[in-house]
């Protein structure tokens, strides 16, 4: 059925059933692979600024728990206190949730989050949620008790899907690494009078040297990301479509001019030729294979006529 169906079709459906063919195997090639790249740039791009932030927090951390509490504060106030207050920046994580705080007050960053997700935390607002925990969890069952080397930070990463949209995260361990942090969390009685009287007594103890028991938490919005990566494969398959329709016109064009006319006028210059309505030579002014044709048709039509006027003069041979 297929070979009389391609046997009746015209040379110009042909040629479009072909491009077609060629055209939509392209786009489909094309399309798997730009969204593969596509895919892996908007994730390269998430994951660069979620680990930028990471680096910066990790900075303030450090520089608050080196110069900020270590350097500063506890040398003017050992108790950590000022006025009976207990001095809160003095604490690496709230200064790192603090100053990621005041950045999001800028609106490009506004939908940015950063916690120093923990499983008993001294602050209520640190508490680990579900998904979280699973992440500190994981990081407990392989680094717990186990010291850390500052220079190969285990990390977790991967997406999320909130009601915010879907998020790219990077989580890093918190292992208690200094014994200066269990004189705040170790006991309650050991621990700054000041401290209990900002956060009570029921929460953040119970430490202990090297133990996992939070996990710093980046998550960055990934949706919009992924969005315009989607509008950009969009636009490129859209240049291919169009390229694709100049390319298929100016295709049947050059079908039409250069070779279904001039069989059309062959055709029916032959069919004048043999019903003796035309004497004439077939004009075609290109040197091309069209004109070979039609210089070879010229020639066959001297012959013929050559023949047929010997048939005439001798009539009965």
């Amino acid at each position: 059925m297929l070979k009389n169906l391609l046997k009746n079709m015209k040379l110009g459906v042909k040629l479009n059933l072909i491009l077609f063919v060629v055209f939509f195997v392209i786009i489909l090639i094309n399309g798997i692979f730009l969204s593969n790249i596509l895919q892996n740039n908007a994730e390269q791009e998430v994951a660069n600024q979620a680990l930028i932030l990471m680096e910066t927090m990790t900075s303030v951390r450090e520089y608050t728990g080196d110069q900020v509490n270590v350097g500063t504060i506890k040398k003017l106030s050992p108790n950590l206190e000022i006025d009976g207050e207990f001095i809160k920046v003095s604490v690496p994580g709230y200064s790192a949730s603090e100053v990621f705080r005041n950045l999001r007050k800028r609106e490009q960053y506004s939908d940015f989050l950063y916690k120093e997700a923990t499983l008993n935390p001294t602050a209520l607002r640190d508490k680990a949620d579900k998904f979280e925990a699973e992440v500190v969890d994981r990081f407990r069952g392989k680094h717990n008790l186990k010291r850390i080397s500052k220079t190969e930070q285990p990390e977790e990463r991967g997406f999320r899907d909130t009601s915010a949209g879907k998020l790219f995260y990077i989580a890093r361990p918190l292992q208690i690494q200094n014994k200066s942090c269990l004189v705040c969390h170790s006991t309650p009685d050991q621990a700054p009078a000041s401290q209990i009287k900002t956060y009570g007594s029921e929460n953040g103890f119970g430490w202990q040297l090297d133990e996992v028991v939070g996990a710093q938490v980046i998550s960055v919005p990934a949706s919009k990301v992924f969005a315009e990566a989607r509008g950009l494969q969009r636009i490129v398959i859209g240049i291919l479509v169009l390229g694709f329709l100049v390319a298929a016109l100016v295709l049947n064009l050059f079908l039409k001019l250069s070779i279904l006319n001039p069989l059309v006028k062959m055709s029916r210059w032959s069919t004048a030729v043999s019903t003796g309505t035309s004497e004439s030579d077939f004009e075609h002014q290109a040197n091309d294979e069209i004109g070979l044709l039609a210089a070879s048709l010229n020639r066959l039509k001297v012959s013929l006529q050559m023949a047929m006027n010997m048939l005439k003069q001798n009539p009965n041979p």
